[in-house]
C-alpha cells in the first residue's frame, strides 16, 4: 500500500513486510529525515496560546499524563528512577517529577530546549552513556519507538540501563484498530516517513522475543483514536472533520473494548527472566 506523507510534503511512500510478521516498515527511508519534522506543528503545545483550543487540549493532555504515570507507577517503587526517551517538551517528566525521579532524552533540539525551560537543565541528558548500567527502574517510549530506526541496538542499551526487574513501556499507533482498517491510506498514524515501523500486536510481541523481552502487559491509549480520526478525516478534506473524527473515534473505542484493537496501545514489557517483582 502506497502511503502520502498528509503531514508535510506529500511524497508517497510504500509499506513493505519486515523479516518479523507483524511488523510493517516504511520505504524508501530518506536519507536525511531531519526535514520532515522541520514545522511547529509538528512538536506542539509547549507554548501556551491562551486560546480556547488550547485550554481544551490542556485538560486533556493532563488527564493523558495523569493515566500514563499511574501505568507507570503500577509498575515500579515509589521515587523510582525514569528516563523518557524522546521526551519532546518534556511534559511527562515535568508532570512526574513530584513522584519519581525523572530524566529526559530528547535528540530534536527545538523539543529539548523546550524541556530544559520545563523540567530544567539537569533533567534533560544529552548522552545516554552518562546513565549508569541497570540503574532505572523503567523506561519509557510515549510515541518514539516507531521513529526509531536502530530498534534492535536501542533495545539492547535499553536492557544494560534497566535493573533488573526494570520495565520498558513503549506506546505506539496500532495498524490492526477499526480507524486505521477505516481510514486505509489517509489513516494519520502512518505518519510517513517519521514512522518508520508500524506494529500490530503480534508483531511487537514477535519482535520482543527475539530480542529476550516479554510483553507482559498491553493497555489502550482511549483518548488516541479522536485525535487520530480527526486528523484523518481533515486528510479526508472532509467538513465537520472535527465532528466525523470524534463519531469515528468513539466507535473504534467500542469495538476495541471487544478485541483489544485500540488505536494506540502501551506495552509493559520486561527483560525475558522470571522476575519476582
Amino acid at each position: 500500500m502506497k502511503i502520502k506523507d498528509h503531514f508535510l510534503t506529500g511524497e508517497s511512500f510504500d509499506l513493505e513486510s519486515t523479516a518479523i510478521n507483524g511488523i510493517l516498515k516504511t520505504s524508501p527511508v530518506p536519507a536525511n529525515l531531519a526535514p520532515y519534522y522541520e514545522s511547529k506543528d509538528y512538536i506542539s503545545h509547549h507554548q501556551d496560546s491562551g486560546s480556547i483550543k488550547e485550554k481544551v487540549y490542556k485538560i486533556l493532555q493532563k488527564i493523558n499524563l495523569n493515566y500514563k504515570r499511574n501505568i507507570v507507577a503500577a509498575e515500579i517503587p515509589a521515587k523510582g528512577k525514569i528516563l523518557d526517551y524522546g521526551c519532546g517538551a518534556g511534559e511527562f517528566i515535568k508532570y512526574v517529577q513530584k513522584d519519581f525521579t525523572a530524566f529526559g532524552f530528547e535528540p530534536n533540539e527545538a523539543a529539548r530546549n523546550a524541556a530544559v525551560t520545563k523540567s530544567g537543565e539537569k533533567a534533560i541528558i544529552s548522552d545516554l552513556s552518562d546513565i549508569q548500567d541497570e540503574s532505572l527502574n523503567a523506561i519509557t517510549l510515549w510515541h518514539v519507538f516507531e521513529h526509531i530506526e536502530n530498534q534492535k541496538e536501542m533495545l539492547h542499551l535499553f536492557r544494560n540501563k534497566l535493573r533488573q526487574d526494570g520495565v520498558l513501556i513503549v506506546a505506539v499507533p496500532n495498524p490492526g484498530s477499526f480507524d486505521a482498517h477505516k481510514y486505509k491510506e489517509f489513516w494519520a498514524a502512518w505518519d510517513v516517513p517519521r514512522h518508520l515501523y508500524h506494529f500490530t500486536r503480534s508483531g511487537m510481541t514477535n519482535l520482543m522475543e527475539s530480542e529476550k523481552w516479554k510483553v507482559v502487559k498491553v493497555k489502550p491509549l482511549l483518548l488516541d483514536s479522536f485525535y487520530i480520526s480527526m486528523l484523518s478525516e481533515k486528510y479526508k478534506k472532509s467538513s465537520l472533520f472535527w465532528l466525523k473524527g470524534a463519531v469515528i473515534g468513539a466507535i473504534s473505542n467500542f469495538k476495541a473494548s471487544k478485541n483489544g484493537e485500540f488505536s494506540s496501545l502501551i506495552y509493559i514489557i520486561r527483560k525475558n527472566e522470571k522476575i519476582d517483582f
